[in-house]
């Protein structure tokens, strides 16, 4: 059994990865953000707080669920832990603004009203940070008040342990109230990026559900049929709000 560990992180490959997923926009990554943007809308068409900060947990290279919290958000932190990813990310905060594949997303976005006074390329470069961090060794100690994860607690370990950790460090970290999306690949088999092959757990809308529930006051998952490689069944999207319960381990 892979663990998180034994994956060749420091390889992997972000520009291999967009070509693969984001170049050209999938059909199933358009429906994503548009749920993801309706959610989030509807979470603040009462207003927003004073002050919101955003996180997009295991960020990777794909800019869209950050662009999704842009008209929300004072500040947004992406944490990754892949040393190429960073580089990437990083990369996409220069001056000239992020690259052009990115704007098919963010004309979905712009459909919704609430998006459509925001100048995403200088507020991206205003707001977002990059930061290293490893979901698996987040304490709770830092709170955030909307999130992201996409891809990421069933794409880096065969083990269920590391998986329900993976969710239980994610929605912990964000504050009660905090509206989230996170997606999954459904029975992912692992996956393959340039040269190098990375693990994967089999996760379906049973377990997403059983994970997540105890830690939302709300909850809707998205069962999406779209396949885009071999060795999975498609996507799990799950979209809800933070409760204030403390979840047993």
């Amino acid at each position: 059994m892979d663990r998180n560990a034994d994956a060749p992180w420091s390889k992997f490959d972000p520009e291999a990865y967009v070509d693969l997923n984001y170049r050209t926009p999938l059909e199933v990554d358009l429906l994503i953000v548009r749920l993801m943007r309706d959610h989030f809308a509807r979470c603040y068409a009462a207003g927003l707080p004073p002050s919101v900060r955003g996180v997009d947990v295991g960020a990777g290279a794909n800019l869209y669920p950050a662009l999704a919290m842009l008209p929300w958000c004072e500040k947004i932190v992406l944490l990754e832990y892949a040393l190429p990813n960073i580089e990437y990310l990083e990369r996409q905060l220069a001056p000239g603004g992020y690259d052009k594949e990115w704007d098919a997303f963010w004309e979905v976005l712009r459909e919704h009203p609430a998006y459509q006074d925001t100048d995403p390329r200088s507020t991206f470069g205003d707001v977002v940070r990059v930061e290293r961090a490893d979901l698996l060794s987040l304490d709770g100690q830092r709170r955030w008040d909307i999130g992201t994860m996409f891809f990421v607690a069933d794409s880096m370990s065969e083990c269920p342990e590391e998986f329900r950790k993976g969710v239980r460090c994610f929605l912990e970290a964000l504050n009660p109230g905090a509206p989230f999306a996170v997606a999954f690949m459904k029975e992912s088999r692992g996956y393959q990026v340039g040269a190098h092959r990375y693990p994967a757990y089999r996760v379906d809308e049973k377990q997403v559900w059983e994970n997540l529930e105890p830690f939302t006051g709300e909850l809707e998952i998205h069962d999406l049929r779209h396949v885009v490689r071999k060795g999975h069944e498609g996507m799990l999207l799950a979209l809800g709000r933070r409760n204030s319960a403390i979840a047993a381990p």
